[in-house]
């Protein structure tokens, strides 16, 4: 089957192709900006990959199915097209329930924060374990190198995202997927451009609950209320509970354990309490698949991390750079922490880098939490090009330490001359940030190397 995937440069639509490329299918794909690393990786793997939308698609690539994305809208012309013509459409999430997803064991991670690496974590257990797991993931495991891989195995970890599905389908798409395994890591108000508040939120995750079979299992984070409000909608699965004390437990120092039996030690090199709890619920969720808990704490050992989570881009002149996801106030205060945890207070300084850039971010929905979520960080620079409301005045709490910015060579400029050696640079963005870690990394390697001799 030829399929043409509209919006195909996004993380989940590019990973769709990978599968169904795997599967035999031919594969083509369009989307507004190709560009690398995705067009390089979709490339790679053969397929075909225009830029834009024009509706002459339908001549060039006379697919047997159009498979669309949610950045799609009504009044893209390929997608009128597509309509006009009566041609078959489907959504992503529901051509992977329907061609991929049918008949496997599905370990489904969902949550505001955190889905990506824990959906990592348990596709490595899994892995370790022999279990061979298929995944689809919205980044990419160290361990793996891709975002999305098609196996043999009935086994098969995806990262069950709450946005919407398709102009045509404003359901969550995480309703499509039917997990055997779900686990529900946390659920804070996000997606402002969607959702009109919590409750809408927790309604999608109570429709998740109810696509789960009374014999799978739901791993459920037992300190948020927001979860607990989910589950007396309506649970007709058996629960554990992560993070609560008659449940899993994980302290500082790693030791797991569940109803109060130790269970191991994880030892690891990744940071934060935030993965010690993604890295509970993945033992948990892990151990439904019939893979034993000292297994699993063996396997996180080798974890590597993902992507763009606390990545160390580089070091120069003493200088650590790193590049994050974080673009939600909880998860900017628990990467800080994080941080802040691991390399102290007394001489190191964090010096936080932040784009607000999602959709929520954007409306200002989350400004009052911005100056907590950034307060442990010794210096804060703000890049507030094209936001509806001033940076400064947001971030004026903050008082001397925060420097906001429309203009990012500006930005990078100050980052330069504030930075000293033994300063860690965290950079926060959902984005590209126009290559803001590679332009700090050659500036502090040109202010770093020794002045040419001149005669």
């Amino acid at each position: 089957m030829h399929l043409h995937i509209l919006g195909i440069c996004g993380t989940f639509m590019g990973g769709i192709a990978a599968l169904a490329k795997a599967e035999g299918h031919t594969v083509t794909g369009c989307d507004a900006n190709v560009y690398p690393p995705m067009s390089t990786q979709l490339e790679a793997l053969g397929i075909g990959l225009v830029e834009g939308y024009d509706a002459a698609q339908l001549r060039d690539f006379p697919a047997d199915q159009y498979v669309i994305g949610n950045v799609i809208t009504r009044g893209n012309p390929l997608m009128e097209a597509i309509m006009n013509r009566d041609l078959p459409y489907i959504s992503g999430p529901d051509w992977l329930a329907r061609n991929f997803l049918a008949g496997k064991w599905v370990l489904a991670v969902a949550g505001t924060h955190g889905k990506t690496t824990t959906s990592s974590m348990l596709a490595r257990i899994l892995d370790d374990a022999g279990l061979d797991p298929g995944f689809l993931i919205g980044g990419v495991p160290e361990n793996f190198g891709v975002s999305a891989r098609a196996t043999g195995s009935n086994f098969f970890v995806i990262e069950a995202d709450e946005y919407d599905t398709a102009f045509f389908d404003k359901r969550s798409k995480f309703v499509h997927y039917h997990p055997r395994t779900a686990v529900l890591n946390n659920l804070e108000f996000d997606h402002a451009d969607i959702f009109a508040d919590v409750s809408a939120i927790e309604t999608q995750f109570h429709h998740l609950v109810r696509t789960v079979p009374g014999e799978g299992l739901l791993v459920v984070n037992g300190s948020e209320e927001s979860l607990g409000r989910v589950l007396k909608r309506g649970a007709w699965t058996p629960v554990e509970r992560f993070n609560a004390p008659d449940g899993w437990t994980i302290d500082d120092d790693g030791h797991v354990a569940l109803a109060g039996k130790p269970l191991g030690t994880l030892r690891w090199t990744q940071l934060g309490r935030h993965n010690r709890l993604n890295a509970l619920a993945a033992i948990a969720a892990a151990r439904h698949a019939g893979v034993p808990p000292h297994a699993s704490i063996e396997a996180l050992a080798g974890f590597k991390g993902v992507k763009r989570r606390m990545e160390v881009r580089g070091t120069v002149g003493g200088v650590t750079v790193y590049d994050d996801f974080a673009h939600h106030p909880t998860a900017i205060q628990t990467t800080i922490d994080g941080l802040r945890r691991e390399v102290g207070r007394d001489d190191a300084r964090i010096l936080a880098v932040l784009e607000p850039r999602s959709n929520t971010m954007k409306q200002g929905k989350m400004n009052a939490l911005l100056p907590a979520a950034l307060a442990d960080a010794d210096l804060v620079f703000c890049y507030g090009s094209k936001l509806g409301w001033d940076p400064a005045d947001v971030l004026r709490p903050l008082g001397p330490k925060a420097r906001t910015f429309d203009d990012l060579p500006k930005l990078v400029a100050d980052i330069i001359a504030a930075a000293r050696t033994g300063d860690h640079v965290l950079i926060m963005s959902n984005g590209g940030f126009g290559g803001i870690h590679g332009t700090i990394l050659d500036a502090l390697a040109k202010r770093t190397a020794p002045a040419t001799a001149t005669a």
